[in-house]
C-alpha cells in the first residue's frame, strides 16, 4: 500500500472514532464536511445554533534543504508548551510592569494633592498673619 493509503486509512478509523464518541456524547448527527472534516451542531448557552468543526490531518514532515524532516507529535507539543509558557510569563510581566505603572501613578497624585494642601494652608497662614499685622 502507498503513504497516502496508509494515512487516509488512519484519518478515517480516527473520523469514525471521534464521530462515533461525540455522536453519543450530545445526541446528534455528526456531519461529514469533508474528506478530512467533520461537523456536529450544537447550541450555545441562548440556544443558538452554532457548529463545532474538527479536521483531522496526517501530517508527513517538511523538506528543508534537501532534507526530509518527518512530524514529530511530541517535539511540536513541546515547542508549543514552550510557546505558551513564554506568552504567559510576557503577559505576567506586562501586568505587573503596569500596576507598578498605576501605583507610581497614584503616588505622584498623592504628592501633587498634598503640595496642592501645603500651598493652600501656607496662603491661609499667611492671611491670618497679614490679618494679625494690621489688627
Amino acid at each position: 500500500m502507498s503513504k497516502a493509503s496508509l494515512e487516509n486509512g488512519i484519518r478515517n478509523d480516527i473520523l469514525t472514532a471521534i464521530s462515533d464518541l461525540l455522536g453519543k456524547k450530545y445526541d446528534t448527527d455528526v456531519l461529514v464536511t469533508g474528506s478530512n472534516e467533520i461537523c456536529i451542531p450544537c447550541l450555545d448557552s441562548e440556544g443558538n445554533e452554532k457548529y463545532a468543526v474538527i479536521k483531522v490531518s496526517i501530517p508527513r514532515g517538511e523538506r528543508s534543504g534537501g532534507t526530509y524532516k518527518p512530524y514529530n507529535g511530541y517535539s511540536v507539543a513541546e515547542d508549543y508548551a514552550a510557546d505558551v509558557q513564554e506568552k504567559t510569563a510576557k503577559a505576567e510581566a506586562r501586568a505587573e510592569k503596569k500596576a507598578h505603572e498605576e501605583a507610581e501613578r497614584a503616588r505622584k497624585r498623592e504628592m501633587r494633592t498634598v503640595k496642592v494642601k501645603e500651598t493652600e494652608m501656607k496662603a491661609k497662614l499667611a492671611e491670618v498673619a497679614k490679618l494679625g499685622k494690621e489688627g
